[in-house]
C-alpha cells in the first residue's frame, strides 16, 4: 500500500481503543495510519485480567462510569454496546468464560484480543508504525501535520488514543492531556483509580498485623452531589501490609477525595444483608450469649480479625451475657460504621485505570470529536470517562473507539 499524500485518520497510541477505531475506519475505506511510541504494542492488553484479558462486561451500562458528565458515555455505549463486541470475539472464534458478575475472560490469553484487533487492521489495510514518537501536531487551515522524527504525516484528523497514566513502565504518557491544554481543551486533573489505599501508620496500626485477611465487605466512599459523587460496594477487602486492597477498595479508590473518609460495614455480606441485621441475629441469640464476644464474630469473620475488634471494645474473653448495652451499641457501631481516612493510593504503578483526563463538555459525545477543533478527537482512558472494576474500561476502549470510527 503506498504512503498517500494525506491520511484520512492518523490515529496516536496502538492500545485498545486506537487500533479497534483504526480498523472499523480502514474496512470503511478510510486510509489510517497508526503511530506509537511503544516497541511492542497493545502490552496494557496483554497484561490485564491476568494475562486473560476481561474484554468486556455483559452489563455494560452508563452506570458503571464516572464522569463529571454522566450523560456524556450514554450515545457511544448505545450505538456499540457490550453485546457487539461479544459478537466479535466470538467471530474469530475466541473461547471465554464468565468470572464474576459479567466479567468476561479469553479462556487462554490475552493475545487472542491482541491478535483480533491487527486481523481488523490488516482487512482495513491499516498501516501502523512503531516506535515512533511524535513531536508536534500543528493544524493549518486545509489539514493536520503531525511531526514525527521520521517526517511530516499530514492528516484530515487526528484522533488520541493514547491511554491513561497507569503503569509508566509500560509506556503510559500524558500525551493526549499536554495536547488537549496545548489546544486550549479543559483537562480534569487526572488521579490513580481502581487502586489500592493506603493509610497512616497510627491508622492502620492495628489491622498491620492481620494482612493477607480478605473477607465481603460494603464500602462506602465519595461524596453525594459533589465531584464523581458517592457509591457503595459489596465486595471482597484484602488487608495487606501498605493498607487496604482487593475489589472492593478498588472500586471505592474511584470516587475517594483527598481528605474525606472511607466507610467499611465489616458485617455486610455479597447479597447486601446490613451489617446491622447480621449482628442483631448473631448476637441475639440465645444460643451465643455464654458464648465470648470474638467467638461470636469468629462466625461471620476470620477469628484473628474478629479478636482485633473485640480487643478495640475492651471486650475480649468476655461473655456476651456480661457485656453492658452501652458497649454492645459501641461494638456494633465500629463493626459497621467503621470510618477511616486513607493517606492516599498507591500511585500509578499500582492503579489500574486514570480518573479524569479531558473534560468531555469539551467533546461531541456522539463522535469524540473536540467541539472547537475540526479533525481533532479522543478516544478511550484519556477521556474523563472512567468504568468500575470488570472489564467496563475496556468497553469504554470500544464504544468510544466505534463512534470515532464512523464518523471520520
Amino acid at each position: 500500500m503506498s504512503t498517500p499524500a494525506i491520511w484520512d485518520a492518523i490515529i496516536i497510541g496502538g492500545g485498545a481503543a486506537g487500533l479497534f477505531c483504526a480498523g472499523l475506519a480502514g474496512q470503511r475505506g478510510k486510509k489510517i495510519l497508526v503511530l506509537d511510541h511503544a516497541e511492542v504494542l497493545g502490552e496494557k492488553i496483554r497484561i490485564s485480567g491476568g494475562g486473560r484479558c476481561n474484554f468486556t462486561n455483559t452489563d455494560s451500562s452508563p452506570q458503571q462510569f464516572l464522569s463529571l458528565n454522566p450523560h456524556f458515555m450514554k450515545s457511544a455505549l448505545a450505538r456499540y454496546p457490550a453485546r457487539a463486541f461479544i459478537d466479535l470475539v466470538r467471530a474469530y472464534g475466541i473461547s471465554f468464560h464468565e468470572k464474576h458478575a459479567g466479567q468476561l475472560f479469553c479462556n487462554n490469553s490475552a493475545k487472542e484480543i491482541i491478535d483480533l484487533l491487527f486481523q481488523e487492521c490488516a482487512k482495513g489495510q491499516v498501516q501502523i508504525r512503531h516506535p515512533v514518537s511524535v513531536s508536534a501536531i500543528e493544524s493549518t487551515s486545509s489539514h493536520w501535520a503531525v511531526m514525527t522524527a521520521q517526517g511530516i504525516h499530514n492528516t484530515h484528523a487526528v484522533v488520541l488514543a493514547t491511554g491513561g497514566l497507569p503503569v509508566p513502565a509500560i509506556g503510559a504518557s500524558s500525551f493526549a492531556l499536554d495536547l488537549a491544554r496545548q489546544f486550549n481543551i479543559d483537562v480534569i486533573t487526572p488521579r490513580a483509580a481502581l487502586v489500592p489505599l493506603s493509610f497512616t501508620a497510627k491508622a492502620f496500626a492495628q489491622l498491620d498485623s492481620l494482612a493477607g485477611i480478605s473477607l465481603p465487605v460494603a464500602i462506602r466512599s465519595g461524596i453525594k452531589g459533589q465531584q464523581y459523587g458517592a457509591s457503595v460496594f459489596h465486595e471482597d477487602l484484602l488487608l495487606t501490609h501498605k493498607g487496604l486492597s482487593g475489589p472492593g477498595v478498588l472500586q471505592a479508590s474511584s470516587y475517594w477525595e483527598e481528605g474525606e473518609p472511607i466507610e467499611i460495614d465489616w458485617l455486610s455480606n455479597k447479597a447486601g444483608m446490613p451489617g446491622a441485621t447480621l449482628f442483631d441475629e448473631i448476637f441475639s441469640a440465645n444460643v451465643n450469649r455464654l458464648k465470648t464476644t470474638e467467638h461470636i464474630l469468629a462466625s461471620v469473620m476470620p477469628l484473628r480479625l474478629a479478636k482485633m475488634f473485640a480487643e478495640q471494645a475492651g471486650l475480649l474473653s468476655k461473655k456476651w451475657a456480661e457485656v453492658g448495652k452501652i458497649e454492645q451499641q459501641a461494638l456494633k457501631a465500629s463493626l459497621t460504621q467503621w470510618r477511616v481516612k486513607p493517606a492516599g493510593t498507591l500511585g500509578w504503578n499500582k492503579a489500574e485505570v486514570m480518573r479524569g483526563g479531558v473534560n468531555t463538555d469539551a467533546l461531541n459525545g456522539q463522535t469524540m470529536m473536540a467541539r472547537n477543533h475540526p479533525g481533532l478527537y479522543f478516544i478511550g482512558e484519556c477521556v474523563d470517562v472512567t468504568g468500575h472494576l470488570g472489564g467496563h474500561n475496556f468497553q469504554w476502549a470500544w464504544s468510544s473507539a466505534y463512534v470515532c470510527a464512523y464518523s471520520l
